[in-house]
């Protein structure tokens, strides 16, 4: 039983960590041939976290509210709060996507301009 309860905490804990991402909208780019854009909200939980990635794209990133740690490969993480902005090229991988707080909500606005039909985050190698 002990062992259970054990389980059950570490996944509960682990899904705590997951980032909420809602689609806002995808278009077409007119006179940008095969590109779109794509706009997100991600929210982070108290000590949320997203998993090491990258987008192939440009991205543009907006704190809507607490406040996140950035990092890119070879880059120095950032801590950003309410409207201040984030940028990844399409080279880059972010390392570190974080809650800058152990006890309160994040939330940024992320727009991504990709290849039409490309996935928004794909897993860093």
């Amino acid at each position: 039983m002990m062992k259970m309860l054990i389980v059950l905490c570490l996944a509960a804990a682990a899904a705590a960590q997951q980032a909420k991402v809602t689609p806002l909208m995808t278009k077409e780019l007119s006179g940008i041939a095969d590109k779109e854009g794509t706009m997100v909200t991600v929210e982070y939980a108290p000590g949320g976290s997203s998993a090491e990635h990258r987008h192939n794209a440009h991205v543009f990133v907006y704190v809507l509210e607490g406040e996140v740690v950035m990092q890119v490969k070879g880059g120095n993480p950032v801590t950003l709060g309410p409207g201040q902005t984030f940028y990844e090229s399409p080279e880059d991988v972010h390392t570190v996507s974080r809650n800058a707080s152990s006890t309160k909500p994040a939330k940024i606005l992320v727009f991504i301009v990709k290849q039409q039909g490309a996935p928004v985050t794909v897993p860093a190698k």
